[in-house]
């Protein structure tokens, strides 16, 4: 048997020395796709056009009793989500905030305009707005119902009662409440706010009022003893986000990222920001004991010490 020279013992070894370099190579690279690495939100943050700015803009409802404001001061349910979120983006404190009372046909053109950085205000995620806005979330799903003073309670049951022509019904203009009435041939009285709606009751203007049930449980709050909830079937569940400009997707990504973050402790730590928010706010008037819905389209971040990022 003839022994290999030298010179083949040598190609040989280079041989080896290549298939082992190869192999290692392709096991790094297996390692390096299970390990993706995903961007921090501090660089996400300074993607977006709210970055450097001294305030964080925030429009919310105007006089919706816990959702917003309350005895002159924001302190209600939406507007605790609004701190959260902007605490959350390195706005803490109230002097880093400014919160902007909005009318609900005016939550769009304040994004569209720059009013405002973000929406905090009952704001439904449908399609035509997508197309409009970005949104993140949502943060809360409500159904739309009626409140009714209880000197019509026998008479207003079901949404049939409420095509009576002889009914007057009131909705806030460009509302969703608004083009589901329409769509079950109700022709509502359009006014700016449903507090305009329940002020327009009490004055013997109007009879009813339709909006989100979240809304009408902080009027239902505010007087216990004149109105009730009647629940009616409308269309589906309404899914509420934060409003973000079109041109801003990093802030839709992180105001996302920051919900999901609430709503993964909730369910790990039986507390959270929203749950805090909620039965301190909402929780009493509502039917039910209701968890913070996952938002949808949370993007995968880097957030290393766990806190808000800082400038």
């Amino acid at each position: 048997m003839n022994m290999p020279s030298r010179q083949q013992l040598r190609a040989i070894a280079t041989a080896l020395a290549v298939t082992l370099t190869l192999s290692l190579a392709a096991v790094a690279g297996c390692d390096s796709s299970q390990e993706p690495e995903f961007p921090s939100v501090q660089e996400k943050l300074r993607e977006t056009q709210v970055h450097g700015q001294p305030k964080l803009r925030i429009g919310v409802a105007i006089l919706d009793p816990l959702l917003d404001e309350e005895k002159n001061a924001f302190v209600n349910f939406e507007a605790k989500i609004a701190r959260y979120v902007a605490a959350s983006l390195g706005y803490e404190g109230d002097q880093r905030i400014d919160l902007v009372p909005l009318a609900t046909e005016d939550r769009i053109p304040a994004l569209q305009s720059g009013q405002v950085d973000l929406v905090v205000s009952s704001f439904s995620m449908t399609r035509d707005r997508e197309s409009q806005v970005l949104f993140a979330g949502p943060y809360f799903v409500t159904t739309q119902e009626v409140l009714v003073p209880l000197r019509l309670k026998d008479r207003v049951r079901t949404i049939e009662d409420l095509r009576d022509p002889a009914l007057r019904v009131c909705a806030s203009g460009g509302s969703t409440s608004e083009a589901e009435l329409e769509e079950h041939g109700i022709r509502p009285r359009v006014v700016k706010n449903v507090s305009d709606c329940v002020r327009g009751i009490r004055e013997g203007r109007y009879d009813v009022v339709s909006s989100d049930e979240a809304i009408l449980a902080g009027f239902r709050s505010q007087f216990p003893t004149e109105f009730q909830i009647v629940d009616m079937p409308f269309g589906t569940s309404e899914r509420i986000g934060v409003g973000v400009p079109i041109g801003d997707p990093a802030l839709r990504d992180l105001v996302a990222y920051f919900l999901d973050k609430s709503y993964r402790q909730g369910r790990r730590d039986g507390s959270s920001p929203w749950l805090t928010a909620y039965h301190t706010t909402l929780g009493p008037w509502l039917k039910a004991d209701l968890p913070q819905p996952q938002p949808l389209d949370v993007p995968d971040l880097v957030d290393f010490d766990d806190k808000a990022p800082t400038r």
